[in-house]
């Protein structure tokens, strides 16, 4: 019962990684608010959950994740962790991607994340202090072809964390970054669906990690429960990569 009454918000909480990390952090003692744009995959986790919460939200909005942030307040009397794991990739070159689209990815990818640090910080200070955790990517770190927006909003994610672990160690507050590598989710399945042949493309996925095939959204919500417990208590502004070694080659 590592989350024994702490109370956290885990943003896109409707599936993949934000439904694996809801139920870890359930399972580990944690009041959990699940927040997603779709109302009905949010519900549909906290139905899962003793005592959860589910909210609609859309992370780009500022007055939606101020109301997310008072919504959890009021029904738990305070906010210990938020997970901002909210976001999504596109395809194309900064010669491709339509440039509505581009602002499109950063407004919940960064925007996003910036939101919902904004407005859960002074609630966490409030009672003493508590733990971000923002889920990067692999690509903070290097480069990958036809995802020029994804890359670059991951990169800002990275950045981001350091600079909000700085800002506010003094406040008690922690916050922390994964970085995965390609994992086995809903949006890839989406993504496979559409590929002339998906057979190829997700062999083609596996051989990126040498250890010779996709992650798990559980995998990343046992990362994502170590960062928000008190376990990793000395770690601060830390980017801690799981990606089966794609990034050591």
């Amino acid at each position: 019962m590592r989350l024994k009454d702490k109370v956290c918000i885990v943003t896109g909480g409707g599936s993949g990684i934000g439904r694996a990390t809801c139920r870890v952090l359930a399972r580990e003692g944690a009041k959990v608010v699940v927040a997603d744009r779709k109302p009905e995959a949010a519900a549909a986790v906290a139905r899962e959950l003793p005592g959860a919460l589910a909210l609609s939200v859309d992370v780009s909005k500022s007055a939606e994740v101020k109301r997310m942030i008072d919504d959890t307040v009021k029904a738990f009397g305070r906010l210990d962790v938020i997970v901002n794991n909210a976001g999504y990739g596109t395809f194309g070159t900064v010669v491709d991607i339509d440039e509505q689209e581009w602002d499109d990815l950063m407004a919940v990818n960064v925007r996003g994340v910036y939101l919902c640090c904004k407005h859960a910080i002074p609630a966490m200070k409030r009672t003493g202090g508590g733990a971000i955790v923002n889920v990067a990517s692999v690509v903070a770190s290097i480069g990958i072809r036809n995802r020029a927006a994804y890359v670059a909003s991951k990169g800002a994610v990275a950045a981001l964390t350091r600079a909000i672990a700085l800002d506010h160690v003094a406040e008690g507050i922690r916050c922390n970054a994964i970085a995965p590598g390609t994992i086995d989710t809903p949006y890839y399945d989406d993504v496979m669906a559409r590929a002339p042949d998906p057979v190829a493309f997700r062999k083609g996925l596996e051989a990126r990690q040498p250890i010779g095939r996709l992650g798990t959204a559980e995998e990343m919500a046992d990362c994502i429960l170590f960062l928000a417990s008190d376990e990793s208590r000395f770690a601060l502004g830390a980017i801690v990569t799981i990606d089966g070694g794609m990034t050591a080659q």
